[in-house]
This record gives C-alpha cells, sequence and structure tokens, in this order.
C-alpha cells in the first residue's frame, strides 16, 4: 500500500463524518468482497505463508529438486549464479552469494532462502521469474532446511531450456483460416492455431457496446448510443462502430492520456513543479495523441525532446540527500528502458541485478547518453573509479559515439530506439495494448519483456504489423477490438505461471478517471475547470478567414511536388499579452506547430484542420511561429501546402489582428540551435511561394472549414472537463491514480479497505450523489420511468423485475430526493457498473 493510501486510511478512520448511512456502509462492505471476488482474487498470486512442516523425511529427488528446476533454474542453476548464489550442488548452497550465508542448517526461521520466498517485498520476493511458491512448497522447503538439508543424487544438472527474447524483429507467417470458418482477424487466426476450440462464443451487443466505449474513448455510452447499436442490423456493425470512436480524436486522446501521464511521469502539480524543477509535457502528450502521431515519432520526440517534450527525460530534481542512481541522468536511462522496452533498469542503477543479465555499466552507459560529462559509476553509494561506455541497451543494433557532443548522442540514441531493426520497440507497445485492452499481456508482467510470450507467434506478428502500418496505433487497436477474442465473454485470470492458456478478457476494474466520468456523466457533475493551462479550448466559430494563403517553398507545389520536409518561420511583435488568441492550421500531409519555442498544435491529416487556443505560449514584444512541415510519399511527386489563420484580439471585442501564412513566411531545408526563437538570425532562409487562396485545388479549403463551423459535435473541445484534465482527489486516489513520482505502466485492479472507506465516507462521492438526485429530480421523466432511465443510463439495460421492486421501495411514492440518491449510490456500488465486463 502507498503512503498516500496509508494517509488517507488513517485521516477516514480519526476525522471522517457519517456520509453515508450504516446500511450503505454495511451494502458497500459486501460489494467491496463481490468486486474483489471479480476482479482481485484472480489477479493476485497467493502469498506464501510457512504452513505446517509435512509429516517424515523430505524426499530430495521428489520434492526438492523439481522445484529447485522449476523456479530457481534461470537464475541460480547451470552455471547461473545471480547475486552470488548457484544451487548446483548441497555444497554451493552453503556456500551462500553476494548475500551471505542462504541456508542456516536446521534453522529455517534463521536462513535467508526461507526469508525470501516468504517475502511480500516484490523487490526481494524470489522467484522473480514464474510463479511464486505455494504455501505446501514453502513447508517442504522450511522441513527440507530443519530435517539439514538432506541431498541425494549429486549435482543438479538440468536440460531445462531457457528462453532469450530476441531483439530482431520477426513476422510469422499468417495462419489459413480452417475450412468452413468466418475467422479472418489475424489475431483470431493465430489464436485458433494454438487454441482451436477458443474463439466460438460472443458477447451480446449491450456488452460489446458499454466494452468497447469504455476501451475507446473512455465514457459510458449514452442510453441512446447502445439503444441504437442494438437496433442496428448491419453485419458489420461492430466494426463501423470501433471506426467511429476511434475517429473521435478528441475522447481517443483523453482516454489515453491518462496511460501516458501515468507512464511518462507527467502530472499537473507536485515534486519539482512548484519550482520548476519538473516540466509539463501535457500539451505535446494531447496534440500527438489527438493528431495519431506516428509512435515511433513520438518517441523519438520524447527521446531526443522537441520543445514542449522536454519534461520526460529531465527527470525530477530531488531536493536534500538522495541516491547516486536517483541522478536526473540515471532517470532517464530507467524511464526510457522501462516504459519503450520493458526492462527494469532500478536494480542495476546501484549495482549489478541480482534478478536478470543487466550490469550497473547498462544503466551507467544508457545515462551517459544524456550527461554533460563522463559519469563515473557508484556502486551502492561507493565510488567505483570506473567510466561506463556510453552505450545503447543493445550494441547489435548499433553504437553511440561517447565522444560525440551531447545532443549527437541524443539523436543517434533515439534513431536506434525507434529502428525497425529494434522489435523489442514494437514488441513492448503491443504487449502494454493487449494488456489494457484484454486484461493480461502476452509476456506478463508488462516491464519484464525478456519473458516467454504464452503466444510468441501472435506478439511477433502484431509487432510487425505495426511497423509496417507505419506505427498507427489505432489500426493496431483497431484490429484489436474487432477481433473474436476481444468480443468472448470476459473471464476471471487464475495464476498458471508459463500454463497461462487465454480464455477472453479479463475482468478489469474501471480506471480511476473512468469511474468519475461515469459518475459525473450520470449526475451532471463535470468539473467547472481544467487544472492545466493545457486543456484545449473550444474552437473558433468566427468562419474562414480571408488573408491566410497555401504555401510551400516553390510555386507548383499544389498540383505536385517531392516528397520532403521544410521549416517555416513568422515572426511578429504584439504590444501587450493579448485577451484571446485562436489558431487554424493544416498541412499537406502534416505539420507540428511551436508558438515561441512550445508545441502549440500538430496535424497528419488536411482535411482535418487543428484548431487551438494559443493565448498561453505568446508574450509582450516579440513572437514566432516555427513549423515543420513534411510531404510524404517521397517516390512520387504530390501536391504539398501548408495553410494557417491566427485571430488575436488585444482586448475582448476589439477588431481581431490575423496573422496568416503568405509570402512574409520564410523556410528552410536546414534548421540550426534555436531556429523555433524569436531572435534567431534566419539567413539564407528563403520567401515562401504563394499557391493559393483557401479554396484552391485539390484541397477547398474553404468548404472543409465551413462544414467544420456548421456541425459542432458534442465531443469538441470544450465540451466537458473529463477527470484526465483534473488534480486527483481524495477518491481518484483510493481509485487507483498514482502520484506520477515514478513510472507506473500499470494500475492495481483489486479492491482496497481505502475504496471502501472513500465509497462510504469520502465528501466528494457524497456531494456528487446530492447533485446527481437534485439534477434527476428536475428531469423527473415521471415516478414511473425514472427508475428505467437511471439504470439505462447507467447500466445500458432495463432494470430486472425485482431490482424494480427493490429500487421502487428506494425512492419512494412520490419521489424523495434523499430516495433517488440512495438509489444512485446502490447502482454506482454493483460490480456491473465499477467492471468492465
Amino acid at each position: 500500500m502507498t503512503n498516500d493510501s496509508q494517509d488517507l486510511i488513517l485521516y477516514k478512520l480519526r476525522n471522517g463524518r457519517a456520509c453515508m448511512s450504516l446500511p450503505r456502509l454495511a451494502h458497500i462492505l459486501i460489494l467491496t468482497i463481490a468486486a474483489t471476488a471479480f476482479s482481485a482474487a484472480p489477479l493476485r498470486a497467493a502469498e506464501p505463508t510457512p504452513g505446517s512442516a509435512p509429516a517424515g523425511k523430505i524426499d530430495f529427488a521428489k520434492q526438492i529438486r523439481p522445484m529447485l528446476e522449476t523456479s530457481c533454474a534461470q537464475c541460480h542453476l547451470n552455471g547461473k549464479r545471480k547475486g552470488g548464489l548457484r544451487l548446483d550442488s548441497r555444497e554451493l548452497l552453503l556456500k551462500g552469494g553476494d548475500s551471505g550465508a542462504a541456508v542456516a542448517v536446521h534453522e529455517p526461521d534463521k536462513s535467508l532462502i526461507i526469508e525470501r520466498v516468504t517475502s511480500k517485498d516484490p523487490d526481494e520476493v524470489m522467484p522473480k521469474k514464474g510463479p511464486k511458491l505455494t504455501v505446501e512448497q514453502v513447508a517442504i522447503l522450511r522441513a527440507w532446511v530443519n530435517q539439514g538439508l538432506p541431498w541425494e543424487g549429486g549435482a543438479i544438472a538440468t536440460s531445462r531450456p531457457t528462453y532469450v527474447a530476441p531483439i530482431a524483429p520477426r513476422r510469422p507467417t499468417l495462419p489459413a483460416a480452417p475450412a468452413g470458418s468466418d475467422l479472418h482477424n489475424p489475431i483470431d487466426l493465430f489464436l485458433h492455431q494454438s487454441q482451436p476450440k477458443i474463439v466460438k462464443t460472443l458477447v451480446d451487443d449491450r456488452v460489446y457496446v458499454r466494452r468497447v466505449y469504455l476501451d475507446a474513448n473512455g465514457l459510458l455510452p449514452t442510453a441512446e448510443q447502445v439503444e441504437a447499436f442494438v437496433a442496428d442490423a448491419h453485419p458489420d456493425k461492430r466494426e463501423q462502430l470501433v471506426e467511429r470512436l476511434l475517429a473521435d480524436n478528441r475522447q481517443y486522446a483523453e482516454n489515453w492520456l491518462s496511460f501516458w501521464n501515468d507512464a511518462l511521469r507527467n502530472d499537473y502539480q507536485g515534486t519539482g513543479y512548484i519550482d520548476g524543477g519538473r516540466k509539463q509535457i501535457t500539451a505535446f502528450l494531447y496534440r500527438a495523441l489527438s493528431t495519431n502521431m506516428p509512435y515511433d515519432q513520438f518517441v523519438r520526440d520524447l527521446v531526443n525532446p522537441v520543445p514542449g517534450a522536454e519534461g520526460f527525460t529531465n527527470g525530477i530534481v530531488w531536493r536534500g540527500a538522495v541516491s547516486a542512481s536517483q541522478r536526473k541522468e540515471i532517470q532517464a536511462a530507467q524511464s526510457i528502458s522501462q516504459v519503450f522496452l520493458g526492462v527494469n533498469m532500478k536494480c542495476n542503477s546501484c549495482h549489478d541485478s541480482f534478478i536478470s543479465d543487466w550490469k550497473l555499466s547498462d544503466a551507467y552507459g544508457m545515462a551517459g547518453v544524456y550527461a554533460d560529462r563522463p559519469l563515473e559509476m557508484f556502486r551502492c553509494e561507493k565510488a567505483t573509479g570506473k567510466i561506463a561506455p556510453v552505450q545503447f541497451l543493445y550494441p547489435e543494433l548499433g553504437t553511440i559515439d561517447g565522444t560525440a557532443p551531447r545532443a549527437q548522442r541524443i539523436q543517434r540514441l533515439a534513431a536506434l530506439m525507434t529502428s525497425n531493426a529494434n522489435g523489442r520497440f514494437s514488441r513492448t507497445m503491443i504487449n502494454r495494448i493487449w494488456a489494457r485492452f484484454l486484461g493480461h499481456g502476452l509476456v506478463e508482467p508488462v516491464d519484464e519483456m525478456d519473458r516467454e510470450p504464452w503466444n510468441a507467434d501472435l506478439l511477433d506478428w502484431l509487432a510487425s504489423d505495426l511497423a509496417d502500418n507505419g506505427y498507427d496505433l489505432k489500426k493496431t487497436i483497431a484490429l484489436i477490438l474487432t477481433s473474436r477474442a476481444y468480443q468472448m465473454p470476459s473471464a476471471g485470470l487464475r495464476e498458471r505461471g508459463e500454463e497461462y492458456a487465454f480464455e477472453g478478457p479479463v475482468v478489469r476494474r474501471l480506471s480511476a478517471e473512468q469511474f468519475c466520468d461515469a459518475v459525473w456523466q450520470l449526475t451532471d457533475g463535470w468539473p467547472a475547470k481544467a487544472s492545466t493551462d493545457a486543456y484545449p479550448a473550444a474552437p473558433s466559430s468566427a468562419g474562414p478567414p480571408s488573408k491566410a494563403r497555401w504555401i510551400w517553398k516553390d510555386a507548383k507545389a499544389a498540383t505536385a511536388t517531392e516528397g520532403l520536409t521544410i521549416y517555416l518561420r513568422k515572426t511578429f511583435e504584439l504590444p501587450a499579452v493579448p485577451a484571446s488568441a485562436h489558431l487554424v492550421a493544416t498541412c499537406d500531409n502534416r505539420f507540428t506547430l511551436f508558438v515561441n519555442g512550445k508545441q502549440a498544435a500538430a496535424g497528419a491529416l488536411w482535411s482535418e484542420p487543428q484548431s487551438v487556443d494559443i493565448k498561453p505560449f505568446l508574450v509582450h514584444g516579440a513572437n514566432v511561429f516555427a513549423v515543420v512541415a513534411t510531404n510524404d510519399i517521397p517516390e512520387t511527386p504530390n501536391p504539398a501546402g501548408f495553410w494557417l489563420s491566427a485571430m488575436i484580439r488585444q482586448s475582448p471585442g476589439s477588431k481581431p489582428m490575423e496573422i496568416a501564412s503568405g509570402t512574409d513566411w520564410k523556410w528552410s531545408l536546414a534548421t540550426a540551435d534555436g531556429w523555433y526563437r524569436a531572435d534567431f538570425a534566419a539567413q539564407g532562409w528563403q520567401s515562401a511561394a504563394d499557391l493559393g487562396d483557401a479554396s484552391i485545388a485539390p484541397w477547398n479549403l474553404s468548404s472543409v472549414l465551413a462544414q467544420q463551423t456548421a456541425a459542432p459535435s458534442a465531443a469538441t473541445p470544450g465540451a466537458h472537463v473529463r477527470a484526465v484534465w483534473v488534480n486527483r482527489d481524495a477518491l481518484m486516489t483510493a481509485l487507483g491514480r498514482p502520484n506520477r513520482e515514478q513510472v507506473s505502466t500499470s494500475r492495481t485492479t483489486y479492491a482496497t479497505m481505502l475504496q471502501a472507506l472513500e465509497l462510504t465516507n469520502g465528501p466528494e462521492l457524497s456531494q456528487l450523489l446530492q447533485r446527481g438526485a437534485k439534477y434527476w429530480m428536475q428531469r423527473r421523466p415521471g415516478d414511473g420511468k425514472l427508475i428505467d432511465a437511471l439504470f439505462r443510463e447507467s447500466l445500458g439495460r432495463a432494470p430486472t423485475a425485482d431490482e424494480r421492486s427493490m429500487s421502487e421501495q428506494i425512492v419512494g411514492s412520490p419521489l424523495r430526493q434523499e430516495g433517488v440518491e440512495d438509489l444512485l449510490w446502490s447502482i454506482l456500488m454493483l460490480p456491473e457498473f465499477q467492471l468492465i465486463h
């Protein structure tokens, strides 16, 4: 349990007021147990305890040797000596390892080996790889130590194969569809190949529509959306639904923003933000997600940070006495390796790892890429006097010149990380996506990609396909969400070690953000404002501007030009920080816009102009728009152009000043340090060529802009402030939203006592329920219809006869506001509401 959780529990127990009645308290405790039965028990490995000693003499050959071969071979047998410990013979076991004697003969309570296999500390417990020992196995091990370690048969010589995770990509042959089968999704074909009886039964429409809405954009479907989907008779309606949901760039971005905030340690408050030691990367993340930036480019822009993305690799400036392994360069090495390669470098940042093959020099070698000077290695806080050579974790993919300037080293690291030759890069992201939607990774844990996947062909094919499709994550997500595997009934996950077999998506709990969004959706309790200035403002409705021109480097680009990247700049003066400023921009094919060095917008489709609030980026005096504009398809000449209009008002109601793309913009094929700053001397940059106004072919942008203005959707920026945009409160903390002081690539899913206390005695939820009851009393769909409407909006179905009868007693006749509040609370506590089935 985190310190945050402990503090909140103590606060609730000492100072909490009774926001809920005693019957509610009993109800929530029962439901917590029920929810745990659905989500926690299947997901948590048993914690071994000593147990009672088995009767009789321990048989080494039948009871101990198989245990050592199964649980210890990867680290301590066949000459392997993680932590200096070998278990090949009795003599080597008694010799111990780097931590001292492993066994105190006849004294199991004093034996380190017993302490490690029963530890509840995830950094200490053994074995690290594979399933933990059961209670019965621990009892046998204790009895063996107590009996003096009888060891018959000599040294262990096992031929058990050790899995070596590949680095190079591999594209397995796609299995043929079985005769007479309608299987066609590659995921289903690979699963059928290994498990022929799988992917048979599918969930009904009501289950699927709720599942896919929550997974694709993180929100509950409305009652109208559920009923429309159920009534739809098209045979491909599920594929059409997935396509529509993923096309909603706003909701897609907000749904994934929480994941990347966790993984990249990005937040709106906390350690380092107060004194400027950390920088938000929220604007960069939102733009990258909302434009579906190719994943390899996304990672390159984080590893070799573009303006606005520096906060990830900069890390935290810790105050006070901290270990050498907490320096910012080491943080960068740890974070990059864990998030993008599934490699945990925390142990070997202090010493050679006891649980993997990674060395201290590997961590310092990666850290050296970001260092301003050679880094001396510290082993367990002691200086070694040695300098680790600068290197990538997988030197077989390429070297990094440690003598090169820092900027070149970082650029080289970004290239090696995202190289198509680096199969680990794409495998790691595929594994994270699979775990997010199916509840259990193809490799588990998801941050230990050196482990053997339960279906290597499926993992490798999806990883190769991701690279082949240009690292388009939406395409991979669509493939998963439309597979029969994803549409199967949900299953509980049992600890099976290497015997794991796919049985369907694992039941998952709503995330903290999903739960809050769902409650706000039901109670009309959306926050009034976001906690970050990076929140995207609503698009302007002022209509298409008149001065902006399509521009490029050559005047014939609207017809055809070569594929390349150009850099564009426009400087302008402002007499003061404006009252408002809004910008619309687009490019054929794609662009990234920086305003005064900070990323403000990005687009990958010219027919979807990006509309953003740029006021937070503007300053009094000199300002600059700097654009990276790319025309793809380098082999074939094709149209290219960039278009921008910014409307700036110095005071409310004043006449807007327009900054528009035109021939006063400058372009270059190369950049230099600081090219995106207003004071940069653009010597040698040339004037942009005028291609025509917004209406010219092939774009006819005037028509596109008019359609955007005339038909705003309910999902346009500014419609609702979702949970991802606000600082966490006690409710979100209890539901598992981390503090983001360290990388977090997955959240715990089991119910806790802190959650039970917060859901019964938390003022946040209590106030929402009161607001929600008032909201529903005002809507008054009719006393007889209110119950029906509440069930349909929250669960996507009508109440059963028993539920209706109980609900009528709760709400009262005539309707009581307190009764509606109680009914709302009762529905929210149902496992059916809190779980994704």
